[in-house]
């Protein structure tokens, strides 16, 4: 499912996809992304949920999958800057404890795939991200492995991560990763976040939604700050829903899971803050899959393409 090279097409796409927008709030700014030495301005209207003025009104809501993927290395600061360009609000991302408590922003337990690790530390195998230091991870490059023009790019830890999404305006849909390997990982998390500005009533209403595949997890967030919106990452039974929906406010299953049957289930209940729960689905990266998710009836897909998936569903 995660490629390591773009494709000349998806390239294409993204261009394809950053045409003018309008926004019930405008908001007229220009967006500078450093990558490596390589700097680019875009200049544009931004919009609420990316809606364009043709945007279907129950158009699903689309997120971008650890920053605008496809286009840019995964979680990492140049990601989130893509989407901001193609005028995508929210953007999805994974948190884990480096080996000196530091919550970093990438999604595999250990840093093989997306960074040089291998050849910065060769003798660190598994190279397993609790084994390193935050200042360990910050030396690694996290961007050659997509393109050589994401040269330098790297792993940033969530303060970083959270400055950048506040300074582009946008939403933050944040996963605790693997919750089970890192005790305490939920609490540090709402530190962070308090810390950076991100618990007032603004975010917590309108701007940020906490998700995890850890039932338990999710259940500490909720316990600590029951006025967070949180997220299940999974497909529990119909007949389990109604014990999620007590301390959950989305069941976030992925597409090859559902059916317009399951999200019409989910919808017939209401969540932890009395609301109908919602539905976000994962990954969905083609036209097709996102035209078919959206007649089941989602409320939002999550997507390493969100050019592509706002063009079939908009």
């Amino acid at each position: 499912m995660y490629a390591r090279t773009a494709t000349a097409a998806v390239a294409a796409t993204a261009l394809m996809g950053a045409g003018a927008l309008l926004m019930s709030t405008t908001d007229t700014r220009t967006t500078t992304t450093v990558t490596a030495g390589h700097t680019s301005t875009v200049t544009g209207i931004r919009t609420v949920s990316a809606r364009t003025e043709d945007t279907k009104p129950d158009a699903p809501v689309v997120l971008a999958h650890r920053g605008a993927s496809a286009y840019a290395p995964e979680n990492t600061l140049a990601a989130v800057d893509k989407a901001d360009a193609l005028g995508f609000d929210w953007v999805e991302n994974d948190v884990q404890f480096t080996k000196d408590g530091v919550l970093v922003v990438v999604h595999d337990t250990d840093l093989k795939r997306t960074t040089d690790v291998e050849e910065v530390f060769p003798d660190r195998a598994p190279w397993a991200v609790k084994d390193f230091t935050a200042a360990e991870i910050a030396r690694l490059d996290a961007g050659s492995w997509l393109g050589p023009q994401f040269a330098g790019t790297r792993v940033p830890t969530l303060k970083q991560y959270l400055d950048r999404v506040e300074r582009n305006h946008q939403n933050l849909l944040l996963e605790i990763k693997s919750p089970e390997i890192y005790p305490g990982i939920e609490k540090e998390t709402l530190r962070v976040l308090g810390r950076q500005g991100w618990l007032d009533r603004n975010h917590v209403k309108h701007r940020l939604v906490i998700q995890s595949f850890g039932a338990d997890s999710v259940k500490k967030v909720h316990e600590q700050r029951p006025d967070v919106t949180t997220g299940f990452l999974g497909t529990p039974t119909v007949a389990d829903l109604p014990s999620y929906a007590a301390f959950t406010d989305q069941i976030n299953p992925s597409h090859t899971s559902i059916s317009a049957d399951y999200v019409k289930a989910v919808h017939a209940l209401k969540g932890a803050h009395g609301k109908k729960l919602r539905v976000n689905t994962w990954t969905v990266n083609d036209a097709a899959t996102a035209a078919k998710v959206a007649g089941f009836g989602v409320d939002g897909i999550i997507t390493n393409t969100p050019d592509v998936v706002r063009e079939a569903t908009g």
